[in-house]
């Protein structure tokens, strides 16, 4: 089975479970307010890899017109319950065709670090054409080089990370045109693994 495939399989047989465990007491809700403060009200913002939409999409749609998306058509199904205000949608978000210029914020947390890593320059290039030029970005990433791996109980189920270390992250991202406002590390709510966080402005 193909990785993302695995990826997608994956989060469909643990949606429930995954979504039991996400609540607005996570650690990187505070991360947001940065995010949230740079875009004004009513713009658009992308969340992809929005999961069931709980908490991020929901705090997000407060404020934005919100457009999520993700691989999994049971987290759809979800957030589309969970977040009547937001528009979801069901695509690999590596193969995203929103116009230019077309979102004033991009989220994404903890689905980057799921995509093939030699496929990741890539999507973070697409990120960058779809946001206006001053729009922000707010994304996870891997914190140490890592090829790719399977994990064959992931709430029992199969799943794929694949990803690089903080150093090359933040060097690609800039190879790109964005210009990092801040990086942080942050251990993972599910595990003792740290991930790196990366507020980023066109």
């Amino acid at each position: 089975m193909k990785d993302k495939e695995i990826v997608r399989q994956g989060y469909n047989e643990v949606a429930e479970d995954y979504l039991a465990l996400r609540n607005e007491e996570l650690a990187e809700m505070e991360f947001l307010p940065d995010f949230i403060s740079k875009i004004p009200k009513d713009s658009k913002v992308l969340d992809a890899g929005c999961g069931a939409g709980y908490p991020f999409t929901k705090k997000l749609s407060k404020y934005f017109d919100v457009i999520g998306v993700d691989i999994s058509e049971k987290q759809i199904e979800l957030a589309t319950k969970k977040v009547p205000k937001a528009t979801f949608l069901c695509e690999d978000m590596t193969k995203l065709s929103f116009p230019d210029d077309y979102f004033t914020g991009i989220l994404s947390y903890y689905a980057i670090i799921h995509i093939p890593r030699e496929e990741q320059y890539d999507l973070l290039k697409n990120f960058y054409r779809m946001l206006k030029k001053g729009g922000v970005a707010l994304l996870t990433f891997h914190s140490t080089d890592d090829p790719g791996y399977h994990h064959d109980d992931f709430f029992g189920s199969d799943m794929f990370w694949s990803g690089f270390d903080k150093k090359t992250n933040e060097k690609m991202v800039q190879k790109i045109g964005f210009k990092i406002i801040w990086s942080k590390l942050l251990g993972d709510s599910l595990g003792d693994y740290q991930h790196l966080f990366l507020f980023l402005e066109k």
